[in-house]
């Protein structure tokens, strides 16, 4: 069975950038998602789409296919007395409100006692992605995976 749309797929993977850091890695638990539904990184599906089971791979992402290019219009800095009276400490995760009330996720990035910087980039925003892939096991998705756009069960997600 070959990977292609609506296949669920079972994959262990090392993530490094170019300079050849470990980023991320699944280790001993595969990493399982639904193919075709937006579930994983553009590049990466593209690269996967018609391998089988026990195919090994090595995929070199650039961020326009990964998690974008870095926008330095989405690093800003708000007054430290907004933060309610407790500036939190960098590398802390946000979840903000923008004008149209929109969520969406900001990394602090530096404080100085007045100003809090804040970067609304994904961390690897810029990023190219080096990923070495092994797929240990491809099946058919269900029906209820596939109205909800998710795998279920081991590995995937439970309701």
């Amino acid at each position: 069975m070959t990977i292609t749309k609506d296949m669920v797929v079972s994959m262990t993977y090392v993530l490094k950038n170019n300079a050849g850091e470990v980023l991320d890695q699944s280790g001993d638990d595969p990493l399982v998602y639904l193919h075709g539904h937006r579930n994983i990184v553009p590049g990466l599906e593209k690269a996967l789409d018609g391998l089988a089971v026990g195919a090994s791979t090595e995929a070199s992402i650039p961020p326009s296919e990964g998690y974008g290019e870095y926008d330095p219009k989405l690093k800003f800095a708000l007054p430290a007395e907004r933060m309610g009276g407790e500036v939190p400490p960098v590398n802390t995760l946000l979840q903000l409100k923008n004008q149209a009330g929109q969520t969406f996720v900001a990394r602090v990035t530096e404080t100085d006692g007045e100003k809090v910087t804040l970067d609304a980039n994904h961390p690897l925003a810029g990023e190219h992605l080096n990923f070495n892939v092994t797929i240990t096991d491809v099946r058919q998705a269900q029906p209820e995976e596939l109205a909800h756009g998710h795998v279920h069960g081991p590995g995937g997600h439970h309701h």
